[in-house]
This record gives structure tokens, sequence and C-alpha cells, in this order.
């Protein structure tokens, strides 16, 4: 394997924490603003007026970016194995050995920044939950492994930024700061300063050398009707799908000159859904204004029944087969080709039966099958041992020619019968004994004593003849 010496060098003070898992949870995007030069993108430089300041611009990088790479297939990096080197090198050696190609890394989660930011705004925001150590160092050996970077946003779910700026939040009826079920402060989507510190956080990375932005918790909470109604100061008649369209739209234009993609996750329930969920996602809207969308179609998060199966999750190829191929052919309505869609894949375990390669290895076959290359696994604690034989040596294209109506063709060798079902009762006839026949009655020997009779004469016996 080749060397991980100059990020363990700086790093190798850092705690190992990575086992505390996290709370949650592409097409080729045109670079109009960029020119190559020597060998060099030369990116523009935004002017910021709103904020009152100008973005530096980009970190020129040669032209051949590995997010030109056209199969992304990858791992999420929770932040407390980013912030670990001894766990770096686990995964770095998995990528090195396997199809890995790329690696979504937690910038920005639910207990707030993950890296030394140099920005005012961001830096007020930061949250105390610890940094990744020598974030240039490391960012430069994923590069030297041929390991896309891709920096995981959370949004709209941000407590750390809703305590710090209480203005910025839902409320209820009353005014006070609404809170989920968790008793968590949500940040109000319709914010634009919101959108704004957002932005300037996936600018700054960008900078530093991530390939790709990848949005998280593109979405309203849940409207539980047990919690207070949520109120949206500055909506002014939008519709949350409009607040989630304006969002991707702003960094999309900010980003895409930078040279980077910009993605989101979704529900996996949008790609089957007409419409928009309770929580603003719909597929037609959000598919105009991101470069690739990461339906989570994880088969346990599935009801019972949900597209005619039983047990969705015990049937991982057929769950995410039916998601995936109703988001390929809403896609296609749109003119919408190439890898725009990357699933999220299932690599835990949530209710019987237990998930391992093979469940992991039939969801890839699924994506395949439908028309994709790309996928990434999820695991909360980004532990991937269990799932490693799924894994193929090389990254090369599985994809299949998809059309509208291919229907699904499992491999032979992921049937089986679902363990988890309540096995048939069989009802048993009753047994009928069969006749029972009397064994024959043996006389005892008939000495006449017994009765007094005359036994019969003895037979007459033959003299021998003569001579």
């Amino acid at each position: 394997m080749r060397s991980l010496s100059l990020f363990v060098l700086l790093t190798a003070c850092s705690a190992d924490r990575f086992d505390r898992p996290s709370v949650a949870a592409a097409s080729e995007v045109p670079r109009a603003s960029d020119t190559v030069a020597n060998g060099v993108v030369e990116s523009s430089v935004r002017d910021s007026s709103a904020a009152g300041r100008s973005v530096a611009p980009a970190t020129p990088r040669p032209s051949a970016r590995r997010a030109d790479t056209a199969i992304v297939r990858g791992i999420y990096v929770n932040r407390w194995a980013a912030q670990s080197p001894r766990k770096m090198r686990s995964l770095i050696a998995l990528a090195d050995s396997t199809e890995i190609n790329a690696f979504v890394i937690d910038i920005k989660d639910e207990f707030g920044i993950n890296y030394s930011s140099s920005d005012t705004l961001v830096k007020r925001n930061s949250g105390r939950a610890g940094i990744i150590p020598g974030m240039q160092p490391l960012l430069d050996t994923l590069e030297a492994h041929g390991i896309l970077a891709i920096a995981r946003i959370v949004v709209f779910k941000d407590s750390v930024t809703a305590r710090l700026n209480p203005d910025w939040t839902i409320r209820k009826d009353d005014g006070e700061t609404w809170r989920d079920k968790e008793g968590l402060a949500w940040v109000n989507p319709y914010h634009r300063s919101l959108w704004d510190l957002n932005i300037r956080v996936a600018e700054e990375v960008t900078r530093l050398g991530f390939d790709e932005i990848q949005w998280d918790y593109i979405r309203f909470p849940e409207p539980y009707k047990s919690l207070p109604a949520q109120v949206f100061p500055g909506a002014e008649g939008r519709s949350k799908t409009q607040a989630l369209v304006g969002f991707l739209e702003l960094a999309k234009a900010r980003l895409n000159p930078l040279g980077v993609r910009s993605t989101s996750d979704i529900f996996g329930l949008v790609t089957s859904v007409n419409g928009a969920l309770e929580v603003g996602q719909a597929w037609e809207p959000l598919s105009s204004v991101a470069d690739v969308l990461l339906p989570m179609v994880y088969p346990s998060h599935y009801p019972r029944g949900a597209f005619g199966i039983d047990r969705p999750n015990a049937d991982p190829y057929g769950v995410v087969y039916a998601a995936i191929s109703k988001a390929h052919g809403r896609d296609l309505k749109l003119g919408v080709t190439g890898e725009h869609v990357r699933p999220w894949i299932q690599a835990f375990t949530l209710g019987a039966p237990p998930y391992g390669a093979r469940e992991v290895k039939l969801q890839m076959q699924a994506i395949y099958d439908t028309g994709y290359d790309g996928w990434i696994l999820w695991h909360p604690g980004s532990r991937y041992g269990l799932f490693e034989a799924a894994l193929d040596r090389q990254t090369v294209t599985r994809k299949k020619d998809w059309k509208p109506g291919t229907p699904p063709s499992p491999p032979a060798w992921g049937r089986r019968p679902d363990s988890t079902a309540t096995p048939p009762v069989t009802v048993t006839p009753p047994t009928v004994p069969p006749p029972t026949v009397p064994p024959p009655t043996v006389p005892p020997p008939d000495t006449g004593k017994a009765t007094g009779a005359v036994p019969p004469p003895p037979p007459p016996v033959t003299p021998p003849p003569s001579d």
C-alpha cells in the first residue's frame, strides 16, 4: 500500500473516536466559467456582495480532476472516523484493495463544523465536537490514492446554528423556537443568511481540495401531529419544495464555476411518490437543480407491502430495483441522462434478516440492472469489514442498458426463501391404524390325552421289495 506518512505524521496525536456514530443518517457538469491554461483550471472569482466580502479563487488544480470520475463508488466516513488517523489508514487500505474510489466525509453535521475554518461567519457557528486534524495532508493523501473527496454538509437539521442564531429557527405559533421529538431546534429553510452560511462552507472546503459537495437534510422536519405546528418566518407564500429548490439552485450556481458538483441526499420514497412529501422533497423539482441525487433506498425503511413486496427488508434486490427504476424513468421524461442517480446502499442491520455481504451485493446488482454504475455504502459507524466480500477488486462499469418496462432479473445466487416469514402451518392428517389381523392359532399337539379322543391309526407300513 502506498505511503500514508504525510497524513499520519501530522495527525498522530489525534484521539481515536471513530466508533461514535453520526446521528443521521453524477451527471457530468459543464464548467462554463472555467478555462484551462497550462493544464491548470482557472475559475472565476465570485463576488458575494450580500455578505460584504469577496470569495477567493479556487486553489488551482490539474484539469484532470478526480471529480470527472464517471463511476463513483464510495463509503460514508463519519466525523469521528475522519478525526482518527488509525481509522483513516484502515479505510484508505480498503479503497486501495477494492473498487471503492470515493469517501463521503462529514464536514458539517449535526454537531457542527469538522474542520478549521478561516471564514469568520463559519467559525462563529462551528460547534465544539472537534475537527479533523491535518485536513490538507488528509486531502493530499486521498488524492495520491485516487480517492474522490466528497464533503457531506448537513443543512437544515442544524441545532448548533439554531442555538447560536435563534432568529434563524423554525417557530411555534407563540413565537418560541419549535423543537422536534428529540428536543432539537431546526433552522428555517426559508432563511437566506442560512443558505449563505452553508454555501460558504462548501466554497471553503472546495478551495481546500474537496471534489464534490453533498448536501444532506435538504428537507423540512416531519410535521408530527403530536408536536406544535411549525411556523416559517419569511415564507411569503412559497411552498416547502420551492424553498429547497431555491437553495439548491443557488448552491449549484456558486459551486459549478469552482469545478465541483452540487449533489443532494433525498428520501428513498421520493423516487416513487407522486408530488411532494410533507418534508418538501419532490423528484422533478429537485432533479433539475442537483447535479446528482442520492436517494436513500434502504430496504429496511420501506413499509410492508411496498412495491408489492411483503417484507421489503428481506428482498434488497427487489426494493432497490423497483425504487431506482422509477427514478430512472422519471429522469428520462425530464431529459436527464448519465450518472444523475447515485443511490445509498444499506450496509447496516435494522430488523431481520441481518445484513452482510450478500445483501449489499444484491443492492449493487439492482443498481447496475437499472442502468447506473455508482453507489455509496452507509454504515453509521463507518465500519465496513463485514461487507468487504461484496466489493470487487477493480472499478469497472457494470451497468446494463435499462429501458422503462425492463423487468427485474435477480441473480440466481440471490434467490432464497424469506427466512423472516412465518412458516406455513402444516396440517397433519390423523393417523388411522391399520386393521388388526390376529395371528394364526396353532393348536397344541393332539395326543388324545387331554380330551380322551382316540388318535387316528398310524399309516400302513409298506414292506420292502423282495429280491
